[in-house]
């Protein structure tokens, strides 16, 4: 069971969880890759722990469930301190007896079957849990990511506002433009900074939201390479089939469970014997006599019949939740797929042919408003439409980062639990 779950939580192995438990936190101007986020989550998560205890009590409730009933010992006095002749103790019968329960029907192999079938259920939450970890390390480290991408944007905003308001005012003093223009640059420039301000926040709280998450603060830069780089899907998408995933994993365990509450419906309809043989020792004679018992229980108010049917009931909602559940996944897959796709068109072509064309008219709207071939207008739209096109370029990657990590969680592949 144990080494199940170490192949289940420690996807990136526990030697390597161990590692990450024991390095010394990232110094500034270390990266931080989006790797070793997933390891630094994956060794201090408390939704692991969690996954890890269930497991754990699953195991203990399988020992349980295999344990036979106890048998039980009774002593009895009879015929003391009464009248007559039994007055004291010369009238004495002592019996001690030695009772043992029988359990028929097989009910002990059908509660190890709901015992084992919900371990297995638990196994797969657990991958569930990991799965889960996953997409969140990676959407925290998008998001702050792109944060960082904005801040470095804004703020080369803000250093060529200023250089926009340091030659309008060039050009005040040279009498080549009226001060409006000076004015209008230094509104620009006063714009760009309060961004600045504004994206350091959203740094901020994209750092904390990130490091709450694995566990430790995050000091250094982050993956741009990795923010940076689009997989583009070429030709028609491949359809991804829901059998194998662990949303199906889970619905199959739910149904195998059912199926076991079922078979333990139907052998606790089967009555228990009770054995028993005992010793009886008669004072008033001396004697000893040997005696034995059968008992069972009659099923007269409660014949199992309403349990046997609610369980059944559970069987055919769980069966119904499969089918259910297969239509979802199969949806919640091509719906992915296609938001994907879209995504990594949007931020392939918002990060090159787009991006390249502002910059380009940027650069030469600079040119131009120096050498007094453009007016100051015209170098405001390109330098807005390129601050505006940088932005929406790094919400195309964050977008685009999203989209994969919720395609990559709905098609996590369920573990192997053949042979355990």
């Amino acid at each position: 069971m144990h080494r199940l779950l170490a192949a289940l939580l420690a996807a990136a192995s526990c030697a390597t969880m161990a590692q990450a438990q024991s390095s010394p936190p990232a110094e500034a101007g270390q990266t931080l890759s989006l790797d070793r986020a997933l390891q630094l989550a994956g060794a201090t998560s408390p939704s692991l722990d969690a996954a890890e205890a269930e497991i754990q009590n699953a195991a203990a409730a399988r020992t349980v469930a295999g344990l036979r009933p106890n048998p039980s010992v009774t002593f009895e006095v009879e015929n003391v301190a009464g009248s007559g002749m039994y007055r004291g103790v010369e009238s004495l019968e002592a019996t001690t007896s030695l009772a043992l329960p029988i359990e028929l029907g097989g009910k002990r192999s059908a509660r190890i079957g709901v015992a084992d079938a919900r371990s297995q259920r638990t196994l797969i939450q657990a991958a569930i849990t990991q799965a889960d970890l996953r997409l969140s390390v990676i959407q925290a480290y998008a998001e702050a990511a792109a944060a960082q991408q904005r801040l470095t944007t804004v703020r080369d905003q803000a250093r060529i506002a200023a250089e926009g308001l340091h030659a309008a005012q060039v050009r005040v003093q040279a009498g080549r433009a009226s001060p409006l223009e000076a004015e209008r640059a230094n509104v620009a420039r006063i714009n760009a900074d309060a961004e600045v301000e504004r994206t350091q926040r959203l740094v901020e709280v994209t750092r904390y939201t990130l490091s709450s998450i694995i566990g430790q603060p995050v000091a250094g830069n982050l993956d741009t390479e990795w923010f940076a780089n689009v997989r583009a899907a070429y030709g028609p998408m491949q359809a991804i089939e829901s059998a194998g995933t662990l949303a199906m994993a889970a619905a199959e365990a739910d149904l195998a469970i059912a199926d076991a509450g079922v078979r333990l419906a139907r052998a606790q309809r089967v009555p228990d014997l009770t054995v028993g043989a005992g010793a009886r020792y008669l004072r008033e004679t001396g004697d000893t006599a040997a005696l034995f018992s059968i008992s069972i229980p009659l099923p007269l108010f409660n014949d199992g019949r309403a349990a046997n049917a609610q369980a059944s009931s559970e069987r055919l909602r769980a069966e119904a939740q499969q089918r259910v559940t297969a239509i979802e996944v199969d949806r919640a897959i091509a719906r992915a797929q296609a938001e994907a796709a879209n995504a990594a068109t949007t931020a392939a072509t918002a990060s090159g042919p787009a991006l390249q064309a502002a910059e380009e008219a940027a650069r030469i709207a600079r040119i131009g408003y120096r050498e007094g071939k453009f007016g100051q207008l015209e170098l405001l739209d390109a330098e807005r439409t390129l601050a505006e096109t940088r932005l929406a370029a790094i919400d195309a990657l964050l977008n685009y980062h999203s989209a994969q990590a919720q395609l990559e969680r709905l098609t996590v592949r369920a573990p192997d639990l053949q042979g355990n």
